[in-house]
């Protein structure tokens, strides 16, 4: 089993709210990610545009559109469901790479991979 790194209090995540970022190994590369709630449950993607590789937040933090709905590229306008990263309109190619979560005991914990591991210090 892969183990599991402590993100944040599940109280930190507001729905609809600012995100909460961190860094991973990705593929090799360190990489910007963020975790988000949406409908109740927490979320996490590389802040990785799949239009483009740039980074979403249009400020600091901040992926969800005016509606609370979807997930936004500031650059291009692509749009992401919040729920599983799928493309929902404008230039996407793929969806956002889906980082998997879980909550215990009022903690957020990112999951690692093969190839998701944490930036060591």
């Amino acid at each position: 089993m892969n183990p599991l790194i402590a993100l944040c209090n599940a109280s930190d995540l507001k729905e609809g709210g600012e995100a909460v970022p961190f860094d991973v190994i990705f593929g090799g590369q360190t990489c910007r990610a963020f975790a988000i709630r949406f409908e109740g449950r927490a979320h996490a993607y590389l802040n990785r545009c799949a239009h483009v590789a740039m980074e979403l937040d249009y400020r600091p933090n901040r992926f969800f559109d005016d509606t609370g709905q979807w997930l936004i590229c500031a650059i291009h306008g692509a749009v992401y469901r919040p729920d599983t990263g799928a493309c929902g309109g404008g230039p996407c190619r793929g969806g956002l790479v889906k980082i998997p979560l879980s909550e215990q005991d009022g903690v957020v914990h990112w999951h690692t991979a093969h190839n998701l591991l944490p930036v060591e210090f």
